[in-house]
């Protein structure tokens, strides 16, 4: 890529960001819609994890294809064409005639969703190559997150309640074109030194693995355990091919050496916990507000700045508390925050009184505003450039997968409780074991927090960092590993 103006550095920022922010939009957004989407569509509970899950679980599946796509045929290409798929998809999805329907069309959303947020990140990293500007830079990233959290639900429930919740796809479709004709101007293209080749093995091990083990959480409730069981030995298997498959390639899907670096494994447990957290926060929050407390999509959405606000705010400082301290203080006050929130909700139950409520959601969304920038500074910021579209690929992945999760099991655990009779009466009892896994999430990025950012585990990094080097240099003189 070539060395580009301040002015064209910050431009190329503000693009990228903005396909972040339709992607991270569609979430936010999605959540306030979902009890119009129950009442219209007929849906379950298991059919409301569905439209939020085939949409995160296909974005995990393809994210690390996505990126290694991108560093082998050009950046500024898969990007287009992801910013494409993805507008086309949020079209479908607004004329879905039923819920089977509207679950595939969000599964369309997703396949350009995955060319968008891990292709974007790379084009970051290889324009920002100084260290403390990049992590700025993702500081910035970061707080588009909140941007869309706090514009999600207060857009979403003014949609829903004005014109209906079809509607809150079509936000996507201007942005997504502006962002198209801004990309064709002014991003350039750029691509690895040396081209990755395809791992197809290893993509249907890894749409096998999440699909599977997603299948088999949302309907074990509904199920029974005898009937996801061979989804959950799929599973087994998958994981297990992986290991076993991933290592024996030259050019693997997932390369596994980078997890030889204690921050780059923390920092990708870190984001499964936080996003878990995130998804399981935001459904039991909306069915609660929407089903039990009786609050129209609009009123429900305001709830929500409370948590957004401060995740907005919060995320730049978290940028530059990277760049300038590393990644402790951030991952330190992200896991405390989120913690006691969940507890307050787990044990308290914090959702019944307002007081008590807000202060669960404004420690909430300070905790989620300092956990991205550290989760991806960490995982780009040790790999050669060369590698940055697979690192920041996992680094998404692990996001992904962690909201994915989150939906499934906490889903998954208020189906098991709630009674259809009595729903508002049970909500709050069947809900708590799912607030107290968001605990533990909150609790997983504390510890790791600390332990990944200590001398040994940077040192691990150090190593890793420069055995990856030195492959690369092995590699471009034709000499085998």
């Amino acid at each position: 890529m070539p060395e580009l103006s301040q002015r064209r550095r910050m431009l190329v920022l503000a693009i990228c960001c903005m396909s972040l922010l339709i992607v991270s939009l569609d979430v936010t957004i999605l959540n306030v819609a979902l009890p119009a989407m129950q009442t219209d569509l007929h849906a379950s509970t298991s059919g409301l994890q569905w439209t939020i899950d085939a949409y995160t679980l296909v974005l995990a599946s393809l994210l690390m294809l996505a990126g290694s796509t991108a560093d082998r045929i050009g950046r500024k290409r898969v990007f287009i064409v992801g910013l494409v798929v993805f507008s086309l998809g949020s079209l479908l999805c607004s004329v879905a005639p039923d819920l089977d329907a509207l679950i595939w069309f969000r599964m369309i959303q997703a396949v350009g969703g995955s060319m968008l947020n891990p292709v974007a990140m790379s084009i970051i990293t290889n324009t920002f190559t100084e260290p403390r500007e990049r992590a700025r830079a993702i500081g910035v990233w970061g707080a588009v997150v909140g941007i869309s959290m706090a514009a999600g639900p207060l857009i979403g429930g003014l949609l829903v309640d004005s014109v209906g919740w079809r509607s809150i796809f079509w936000i996507n479709l201007p942005v997504g074109v502006a962002a198209l004709l801004l990309t064709l101007k002014f991003i350039p293209e750029s691509r690895a030194p040396k081209a990755r080749r395809a791992d197809p093995v290893g993509q249907l091990m890894v749409i096998a693995l999440f699909g599977s083990l997603t299948y088999a959480i949302i309907e074990a409730p509904s199920s029974g355990f005898t009937s996801i069981l061979p989804f959950a030995i799929l599973a087994l298997a998958a994981l297990a091919g992986l290991l076993w498959y991933e290592p024996r390639r030259d050019e693997p899907l997932i390369d596994l050496r980078f997890f030889r670096s204690a921050p780059f494994s923390g920092a990708t447990v870190i984001a499964i916990s936080a996003f878990s957290a995130l998804g399981g926060f935001l459904f039991l929050s909306t069915l609660y507000l929407q089903n039990v407390v009786g609050l129209d999509a609009l009123h429900a959405g305001l709830w929500m700045l409370p948590m957004a606000v401060p995740t907005f705010l919060c995320a730049p400082i978290s940028g530059r508390l990277v760049g300038s301290r590393g990644p402790r203080i951030p991952l330190l006050i992200a896991g405390s925050a989120m913690t006691v929130s969940a507890v307050l909700f787990a044990g308290f139950e914090a959702e019944t009184s307002n007081v008590t409520r807000f202060i669960g959601y404004l420690l909430f969304g300070i905790g989620f505003g300092f956990v991205n920038a550290p989760i991806t500074n960490t995982a780009v910021s040790g790999m050669p450039r060369a590698q940055a579209g697979v690192a920041a690929a996992v680094a998404s992945t692990s996001r992904q997968l962690g909201q994915t999760l989150g939906v499934a099991v906490v889903g998954a655990v208020l189906a098991s409780g709630v009674s259809a009779s009595s729903y508002k009466s049970t909500f709050v009892s069947a809900a708590r074991p799912g607030w107290w896994i968001l605990v533990v999430c909150g609790l997983a990025v504390l510890v790791l927090g600390v332990v990944t950012s200590g001398v040994w585990a940077r040192r691990t990094a150090e190593r890793t960092a420069e055995q990856l080097q030195s492959f690369e240099v092995r590699e471009a003189a034709g000499i085998n590993a």
